[in-house]
């Protein structure tokens, strides 16, 4: 049902859950050297984890009785299949504590902090120290192998416009591919289903093998995830997916691509995706599929359903979000508007973003705390719960406040569906605002304004 708390979400969880939440944030804050944080080490002895410029030597051991103990069971080969237990060991020997709590609260963005580590535990089954294992080596593909923060989020499509032009033939030619696949709407976030998940639509037909490189793929494919997980929020967290497969032929068919976007969904947006619809897929697809279902989890493949015309596709989409490219009465059409030269001026005032950052540091160091106490004092538990709610909620409104000098604007933002100034605001139906508009009567964080006349009152999510 749109707008209950799903099983395993913050404010929706078992007595043993919340157990293992805590455990696996007794576990992250000690990997980051939040003094405080190992208590089982503070009952033995009076030494603590604390942030420096080394590696340090407690880390890499607190969880090797565990590990010991559950090498049968902790991720092995045959289920690691994207060598994240080897990522975890490397990130422990060579990266400082401090520097990994960094890139986490980079990662928590708008999100819940609950929510966000919860994800990995249901990923993981609710066990604790593969839970750990995949976060931390999702930190470490987002700041190593893909820089998502710092390069491809930071940068963005005004980025790309002006390595348009660089003098890199290299350069140069990884921006022209990525913009002729932003101007191509290759894929495009628009909309809700009927859970109120926010969808993606990848027109296929669109795609064809050897014309973007391989790394321009990757960065548009990651951008598209990042740019969506804005649009998800503490009560729809998963968005669903529409592969369009109208007029698609074997010259669409790349694998390559393929196998990367499972792998981001599998191995580092872990529990984001609510359903797969491959809709109208033609009948040379099926030998295709069989390859590709081979490679998925199959809690994903789960997921993944077939529609071949209208009336199936309704039955996860309300036929007036349905966009009218696939039959439905949604009137939205995809057009790519280019970025202004002026639209990330923001992001050069060092420091008024030295200043938001500082004030977010501040909510981040009382919300550790206070998840420690919240761990540590069973009595008080429900007093410090909702003080640690409250702080999610001001971590949440203060990232929008940051986001204008960290995020480079995106197409989505320009034409108004993302609205950082009016904290994080999503609106999918009906014509941005102008500055004199009235104020919408209704707004929510995940929904945005009312819709439009022409959508039905009750269409809203």
């Amino acid at each position: 049902m749109v707008g209950s708390v799903l099983p395993g979400r913050p404010g929706n969880l078992t007595a043993d859950q919340e157990a293992k939440l805590q455990e696996l944030w007794t576990a992250t804050l000690t990997v980051f050297g939040v003094q405080g944080a190992d208590t089982e080490n503070r009952q033995s002895g009076p030494g603590t984890a604390t942030s420096d410029s080394t590696p340090s030597k407690k880390k890499q051991s607190i969880f090797r009785k565990q590990k010991d103990e559950d090498d049968n069971k902790t991720l092995g080969d045959q289920n690691d299949k994207y060598g994240q237990s080897k990522a975890f060991q490397q990130v422990l020997a060579t990266q400082n504590p401090e520097s990994l709590r960094t890139a986490f609260w980079s990662m928590v963005k708008h999100d819940n902090p609950d929510g966000l580590l919860l994800r990995f535990l249901r990923a993981r089954k609710w066990d604790v120290h593969n839970a750990l294992v995949m976060m931390i080596a999702t930190m470490n593909w987002r700041m190593h192998e893909v820089h998502v923060d710092d390069d491809v989020m930071k940068k963005g499509e005004a980025q790309a416009m002006q390595a348009n032009s660089s003098g890199n033939a290299t350069v140069k030619k990884e921006a022209q591919d990525f913009l002729a696949q932003m101007r191509l709407g290759k894929s495009f976030l628009h909309g809700t289903d009927k859970e109120g998940r926010p969808m993606c639509f990848v027109r296929v037909r669109l795609h064809k093998q050897g014309e973007q490189s391989e790394t321009s793929l990757e960065r548009y494919t990651v951008y598209t995830i990042e740019t969506a997980r804005l649009l998800l929020a503490s009560h729809v967290d998963t968005a669903a997916i529409v592969f369009d497969m109208t007029g698609f032929s074997m010259a669409n068919m790349d694998y390559a691509p393929v196998k990367f976007m499972i792998k981001c969904f599998e191995a580092n947006y872990p529990e984001s995706l609510g359903v797969v619809l491959v809709h109208k897929s033609p009948w040379i697809f099926h030998s295709i599929w069989n390859i590709i279902k081979g490679w998925l989890d199959p809690v994903v493949a789960k997921k993944v359903h077939f529609t071949r015309n209208i009336d199936e596709l309704e039955q996860f989409i309300e036929k007036s979000h349905i966009i009218k490219e696939l039959g439905g009465d949604d009137p939205w059409e995809y057009k790519y508007v280019e970025p202004s030269v002026d639209e990330n001026q923001t992001m050069a005032d060092e420091i008024r973003t030295n200043q938001l950052l500082e004030e977010r540091a501040k909510i981040v160091k009382e919300y550790e705390s206070t998840t420690q106490a919240w761990i540590a004092d069973s009595g008080n538990r429900t007093t410090l719960q909702l003080k640690r709610t409250a702080l999610a909620e001001r971590l949440r409104a203060g990232y929008w406040q940051l986001d204008p000098y960290v995020r480079a604007r995106s197409l989505y933002d320009r034409i108004g569906m993302i609205r950082a100034s009016e904290g994080g605001v999503i609106q999918y139906y009906g014509k941005p605002e102008t500055p004199n508009a009235p104020k919408p009567l209704i707004a929510s964080p995940h929904n945005g304004p009312p819709l439009p006349a022409e959508h039905r009152a009750d269409d809203v999510d």
